[in-house]
């Protein structure tokens, strides 16, 4: 008579050296792969790793006319997002960055959405309008994107402190809980004093 089941050794084949190595190699592939892209984001939530490089001086034009210089944003928090209306994690994390945005601009939170689009202004405006996206936007210059070291991919955000100090890049789509996160832990460092 057989019984209902077996034991254990027979049900489980033994399983080779290399197969294990394999499997350990991947999940460190898949672990430093989840580093890689979020562990940007959870350094800028914690203050962890924050870097002290100097934002560079720029000028804008926004798609509503207003000029954008950077000695205008001294003693805010500064979002600058480089995008594309064809790159889709930007278009699924514009909102999440129109909402902080719209919560803590009081506070001295801004955001300056920069397109790097090449078909031009008229089709960045319509998108624009079309998803009801309030915070400026510009178009990129070559000296704009020269100026912050340029980008690996899009999304790219960059936040700078309110002493002008880029303390986070961050490629590829930014979470809004952890932009908050960052937004308001930035917002409540005092900037030092202007030794002029």
């Amino acid at each position: 008579m057989r019984l209902p089941f077996r034991r254990k050794e027979e049900r489980e084949a033994p399983r080779s050296a290399a197969s294990r190595i394999f499997d350990v190699a991947l999940w460190i592939a898949v672990l430093g792969l989840l580093a890689w892209r979020f562990g940007p984001q959870l350094f800028a939530v914690t203050g962890v790793g924050a870097s002290d490089q100097p934002a560079p001086a720029f000028e804008l034009t926004s798609l509503d006319g207003a000029t954008i210089h950077s000695d205008s944003l001294a003693g805010s928090v500064v979002l600058v997002n480089f995008w594309a209306t064809w790159c889709a994690p930007c278009r699924l994390e514009m909102p999440g960055i129109d909402r902080v945005w719209r919560q803590e601009r009081d506070a001295g939170f801004v955001v300056i959405g920069i397109a790097t689009d090449e078909t031009g202004e008229a089709g960045v405006r319509a998108f624009v309008d079309e998803r009801a996206v309030s915070y400026p936007i510009a178009m990129a210059t070559p000296e704009v994107i020269r100026a912050f070291g340029g980008y690996r991919g899009l999304p790219t955000s960059i936040l700078i402190d309110r002493a002008g100090r880029i303390r986070y890049r961050i490629t590829g789509f930014y979470v809004e809980p952890a932009l908050r996160a960052a937004v308001t832990r930035l917002l409540g460092e005092s900037a030092p004093p202007d030794p002029r």
